[in-house]
């Protein structure tokens, strides 16, 4: 099964910004700001499609916790797929952003080369804005995300789920909450990073 997506892209953390897990100028990233990342990620998909399905429009979120104390420090996440989209749409979308169509999942997404668990994938009516330093995103009753600006500072910084080899930008939140039962988390001021993305398979 062929699939190609592109689109945008933001996540935001609880470390403080510049997030030490990403690379800095060129340096590879280490350990997290307080040893234990809770974050939201979240993508846009401008164009793509599966199998020859289209899924051009389509939002999809993530939220997750690891530990950098736990050996291979395994993810535990939730995928959030859009309600709107259709039942074959995101059963697509779900073997995509879970590695089992393999390709470039493998590189990108870290839940999918480590040891990981999976808590749920819902179903839910996703809110999001990808505009430039001012994207946000609304899940009701579970995510509420919201990017304050840009992080001022002149470091050029890369994320490896969008991918090193794209540009993208350090953000800071004013909101990064996750109320989902086995995930929870509430912060300010943390956080952020936009680029773009280009995944096929």
């Amino acid at each position: 099964m062929g699939w190609r997506i592109r689109g945008t892209y933001f996540e935001s953390c609880n470390c403080d910004a510049i997030c030490p897990c990403r690379r800095i100028d060129g340096v590879p990233g280490g350990r997290s700001t307080h040893g234990i990342c809770l974050g939201v990620l979240s993508w846009l998909i401008e164009e793509g499609a599966a199998d020859g399905t289209d899924l051009s429009g389509i939002p999809v979120a993530l939220a997750s916790r690891y530990s950098d104390d736990e050996p291979g420090s395994p993810w535990t996440w939730i995928l959030y797929l859009d309600a709107r989209a259709s039942s074959e749409q995101r059963t697509l979308l779900e073997r995509i952003f879970t590695g089992r169509l393999g390709g470039d999942a493998e590189r990108h997404f870290p839940w999918a080369w480590k040891p990981s668990e999976l808590v749920a994938v819902r179903a839910v009516e996703i809110e999001v804005d990808h505009a430039r330093r001012r994207q946000w995103l609304r899940i009701r009753d579970r995510i509420s995300v919201r990017i304050r600006d840009r992080y001022d500072g002149g470091e050029t910084v890369t994320c490896v789920i969008p991918g090193h080899g794209r540009t993208g930008e350090e953000l800071v939140a004013d909101e990064l909450t996750v109320e989902d039962g086995a995930i929870a988390f509430d912060y300010r001021g943390v956080c952020g990073y936009g680029s773009s993305f280009d995944y096929a398979g």
